[in-house]
């Protein structure tokens, strides 16, 4: 293709990579790694309202594979499609639009592989109930939340970048719209002073490229970007009470810019049945909407206050839930997961912090309870708190990020990397139904977890029949508040005991510690 005065085609080849809007004609780039962000950028009409006036797409193929990938409207005349390459080769572009300087334009991009630290954008496994990378690579969600945090100062948001380099979070949760003080506060162009006085058929794309900014920064981290597109917090301005065409305009021009982005996750709504201006028809509807604007089909979920999505609609890939009570035990845990049939994020079990209110003054010894619970039950679980000198969550990590000061994120961190070493591609409940408090996988790993209890031993009685494989384990016993394993002795070879167990006669318990929050973990010999 030839470039010309009014043609910029840009190139990004992970997407870490600082994406800018230059003011001279750029070269095409030749290649692109996989999962990595390539971008088409062209100059045409800036009259009217491009947003609604003017439609805009290319196709890619490489080989038997093909792709439409919508583009959007940057402003200052200029309109962009970003695309990430599902697959190596010599990928080929035809653009489409209904304006003709963006018309029947082409080109092409070879896709190399992926560089270290790439894998991919993350997907359900197959198994149903867990998730990896697209390399096959699992992923062990350890979440947190911080609602506002890229809406806030650029000062304020390196100081939560610098506190995600080292603390163990692999999602982010975060909103479009702002629930909590904030200096981006305006998505869409105002029209006069008053908080409600903005157009929402005029995207400000000013404010959208300074949020896709800080999902690139999280992406350099190996953090996923769950990206909340509706809370009923900003009734004041109302940008989650818009009409159905502006909902619509809103979502693709959302998943046309951020799609391509290989760690974004979409939330459609953080406590959705609390915005009281949509219906669950509209939800459905929105729902599908998003999926057919985005053609990287990344991950989709919808968290609650009070009444539960259904969760098993074909659009939703994973459940997202609020309920603190469900993972204070391995069983209400696992019964979301035997209800979603789908993988099961808690993404909100109640915050450690200081706050005056109910949902936001857990002890550190609580939340990591909590996460260990939905572990034996199979789910995963999400982290926040709301630490403030005047008890004011607004101000905290939750509402705006910063600097944490509680004391789970070490025990998260530690708790990662026992998932890490554990079974591919997760950690499976084991005859919950049945009282053995156990997960991990038959035969091979089990991982038992007490809780507050604190038992002097374990009678070491694992479900099995007599055809089941008589498995050898050696055992630790994990401290998991002071993030300690100590081996112990020798082994334990298992037959049965009885119709339902099996058990090693020769050793027939394991000695505990008589502390809280203690595991014992099983590995296969």
């Amino acid at each position: 293709m030839t470039v010309s005065r009014r043609t910029i085609l840009q190139g990004a080849i992970a997407a870490g990579t600082t994406i800018a809007v230059p003011s001279v004609a750029a070269p095409l780039a030749e290649r692109v790694e996989r999962w990595g962000l390539y971008e088409i950028a062209l100059e045409g009409p800036s009259h009217g309202n491009p947003f609604d006036d003017v439609h805009f797409a290319a196709t890619f193929e490489c080989g038997a594979k093909r792709l439409t990938i919508p583009g959007f409207y940057d402003g200052d005349g200029f309109y962009r499609i970003r695309f990430s390459p599902p697959d190596i080769g010599r990928w080929t572009w035809r653009s489409t639009s209904n304006a003709r300087a963006l018309d029947a334009r082409s080109g092409a991009v070879r896709c190399v592989a992926a560089t270290q630290g790439n894998h991919g954008p993350v997907r359900v496994t197959t198994d149903g109930y867990h998730f990896a990378y697209a390399d096959g690579t699992p992923f062990r969600q350890i979440g947190t939340t911080c609602y506002s945090w890229a809406l806030q100062s650029d000062a304020q948001c390196a100081r939560t970048l610098k506190t995600l380099r080292a603390a163990p979070f692999n999602k982010m949760r975060m909103c479009v719209f702002p629930n909590v003080e904030s200096v981006a506060t305006n998505p869409f162009v105002k029209t006069g002073p008053g908080l409600k006085e903005w157009d929402p058929a005029r995207i400000d794309p000013a404010y959208f490229r300074r949020f896709e900014d800080r999902i690139q920064r999280l992406g350099e981290l190996g953090i996923e970007a769950d990206i909340i597109l509706y809370h009923p917090y900003d009734a004041k301005r109302g940008y989650s009470d818009m009409s159905r065409a502006d909902d619509e305009r809103y979502l693709r021009h959302v998943a046309a810019r951020f799609g391509a982005f290989r760690n974004v996750w979409w939330s459609m709504g953080n406590e959705y049945d609390a915005i009281r201006s949509k219906t669950m028809e509209d939800w459905d509807h929105l729902f599908q909407v998003l999926q057919a604007a985005d053609a990287h089909d990344r991950l989709r979920s919808i968290h609650q206050i009070t009444l539960y999505y259904d969760h098993r609609k074909p659009w939703i890939t994973h459940a997202s839930v609020q309920n603190g009570s469900a993972v204070l035990d391995d069983v209400p845990a696992q019964l979301h997961r035997s209800f979603a049939l789908k993988p099961v994020i808690f993404d909100e079990v109640l915050y450690e912090g200081n706050s005056d209110k109910r949902w936001g003054r857990l002890r550190g010894e609580e939340l990591v309870e909590r996460f260990w619970w939905g572990t034996i039950g199979g789910a995963y679980v999400g982290h926040s708190e709301t630490f403030n000198p005047d008890h004011n969550a607004d101000y905290s990590w939750l509402g705006q990020g910063g600097t944490l000061v509680g004391t789970s994120a070490p025990r998260l961190a530690f708790l990662r990397t026992i998932l890490e070493s554990g079974p591919r591609p997760g950690i499976e409940p084991i005859q919950t139904w049945w009282g053995y408090h156990l997960a991990g996988k038959e035969f091979e790993y089990y991982l038992r977890y007490f809780g507050a209890a604190q038992p002097n031993e374990w009678p070491l009685l694992l479900p099995g029949r007599h055809n089941d494989p008589h498995t050898t384990y050696r055992a630790d016993i994990i401290d998991t508040w002071n993030m300690t394993i100590t081996p112990v002795d020798g082994i334990f070879t298992m037959s049965p005991r009885d119709a339902y167990d099996f058990h090693d006669p020769a050793r027939p318990s394991i000695k505990l510690p008589g502390k809280p929050w203690i595991a014992v973990r099983l590995s296969m010999v």
